[in-house]
């Protein structure tokens, strides 16, 4: 069990600095990522981003998910429930449109005018603070590919063995700490996981990217 998502990170930060990594990228998924994250980005002594995304749901059933948006990235359909559903892929323009726009506003929120980091030819160490069905994790690996990092990390604390052994495949290297089989919840391994507010994610952001940190 882990104290909270910070002590949690500087565990993982141990294991990252065993392996050789060129030009690492920290990118954290907000919000519980980014407490994770920030540890590990100063022991790089790596800038830390976010990687962003959005669900993408089905017209009249929000809920069910047709796929997700990532910030950057083509967007990720499930093309088998669409065609199951007889839907168009233009079904999904206007959402799309919206879904980037409230992308775009988080990124705002959360990082001024900072524009996401260029990760051509970069090791992007992808964090979050647990992961129970790996289904937005997935998206956002997938969308990952295309903003062309030279290697893809995956590095959390707590996640269902099925889910890291299917994540794996889209990704160069795997680091979790734990892997309970059944994994009833992410919370569940954590003394602390109290919630992780906007504000607390824009001031954690601004602290590891400060005048200090090493951008490569």
């Amino acid at each position: 069990m882990f104290e909270d998502r910070t002590s949690a990170g500087e565990e993982l930060a141990q294991r990252l600095l065993e392996i050789p990594l060129v030009k690492p990228v920290v990118l954290a998924l907000p919000r519980g990522g980014v407490p994770v994250a920030v540890p590990i980005a100063k022991a790089l002594q790596a800038p830390l981003d976010l990687i962003l995304v959005r669900k993408i749901g089905m017209p009249g059933n929000p809920e069910l998910a047709a796929g997700a948006v990532v910030e950057g990235a083509a967007p990720v359909f499930n093309k088998s429930l669409i065609a199951a559903l007889k839907l168009a892929m233009t079904d999904f323009d206007a959402t799309l449109e919206s879904k980037r726009a409230e992308i775009a506003k988080r990124r705002e929120m959360y990082l001024g005018a900072r524009e996401a980091v260029d990760l051509t030819g970069r090791t992007a160490v992808v964090v979050d603070d647990g992961i129970a069905t790996g289904a937005t994790v997935r998206a956002a690996l997938v969308g990952l590919k295309s903003r062309a990092p030279e290697r893809i990390v995956l590095a959390v604390p707590v996640a269902a063995p099925e889910v890291v052994d299917e994540l794996s495949e889209l990704v160069d290297t795997v680091i979790c700490l734990l892997r309970p089989k059944p994994l009833w919840s992410v919370g569940a391994h954590y003394r602390d996981f109290r919630q992780v507010d906007d504000s607390e994610v824009a001031v954690l952001l601004a602290e590891a990217n400060g005048p200090d940190t090493t951008r490569g």
